[in-house]
């Protein structure tokens, strides 16, 4: 999990926030303050005061648990996703290598190499996001083959409509 990632260095900010606010002594404070308290409902007003602050501040350590979560969710994926990611990779680097005959095919093997378990749990462990190295590329590519086919049919129907206009 990279920590220049803007999220994560904001949930950084949040927890040490929650961490530094010190609610156990001031808790512990706010009872012993109660104690001298002879008015039943002033006493229960403080209790409850302190009752909701805990329960806020759990509600905030839990929402940034969850937030850290799903970070370190959007980078790890499981073995079962890595061996379907396998897989599937391996036959769209095909489709690719097809659509692409300048693709050198030494390259292709050695991408599809990277792609096992074992490579991709090591490079997870080592901090490697494989989903942007990985993802982000074979995004491009992909986009820039459907932009050129789109550039193909403008640049042959104009040539139709050229001779047509002739």
């Amino acid at each position: 999990m990279s920590f220049t990632n803007p999220s994560v260095v904001d949930l950084s900010i949040q927890l040490t926030t929650l961490a530094v606010k010190g609610t156990a002594t001031a808790v512990t404070n706010k009872i012993k303050a109660a104690k001298e308290i002879r008015d039943n409902e002033k006493l229960r007003n403080v209790y409850d005061e302190i009752v909701n602050e805990l329960l806020n501040e759990r509600d905030e350590a839990v929402r940034i648990a969850q937030a850290y979560k799903s970070e370190l969710d959007r980078i790890v994926i499981s073995d079962e996703d890595i061996r379907h990611l396998e897989s599937t990779v391996s036959n769209v680097l095909e489709i690719l290598k097809d659509f692409s005959p300048d693709i050198p095919v030494d390259a292709v093997e050695q991408f599809k190499g990277l792609i096992s378990v074992d490579t991709l749990k090591t490079m997870q462990l080592l901090g490697f996001n494989y989903k942007a190295a990985i993802g982000e590329p074979l995004t491009t590519i992909c986009a820039e083959k459907i932009r050129s086919w789109s550039s193909k049919k403008s640049t042959s129907s104009g040539s139709k409509q050229q001779s047509r206009n002739r």
